[in-house]
């Protein structure tokens, strides 16, 4: 059974950095992409940036790009969203998701959120 389980959230002041994991396991057939998406609470939730399995091509919502950085360790099977210059605009919970199969580019279904399987989120505040 695939199985998400995200960590590295907590508080930071402003000007901070996080670095977020992702340990995937189960998948047996591999997964198209790999990515995380926020939720802040009255809000919609976010592709916040995704990397495709194969090539490696990523995405990064404009709000984050120069800031964050997403990366992944295959021999460890986990992805990891690096988080700089945090904002208090960026405090939300954090996801992280799979897609098991090609149904859009990378780009396309990240910014849909349409992904197969979820983990239960990590919490990011960002305050002073």
């Amino acid at each position: 059974q695939p199985h998400l389980v995200e960590s590295g959230g907590g508080l930071v002041q402003p000007g901070g950095s996080l670095r977020l994991s992702c340990a995937a396991s189960g998948f047996t057939s591999g997964f198209y992409a790999i990515g995380w998406f926020r939720q802040a609470p009255g809000k919609e939730r976010e592709g916040v940036s995704c990397i495709s399995s194969s090539d490696g091509s990523t995405y990064y919502a404009d709000s984050v790009k120069g800031r964050f950085t997403i990366s992944r360790d295959s021999a460890k099977n986990t992805v990891y969203l690096q988080m700089n210059s945090l904002k208090p605009e960026d405090t939300a919970l954090y996801f992280c998701a799979a897609a098991g199969r090609v149904r859009a580019t990378v780009q396309t279904m990240c910014v849909r959120g349409d992904y197969d399987y979820w983990g239960q989120g990590t919490q990011v505040t960002v305050s002073s």
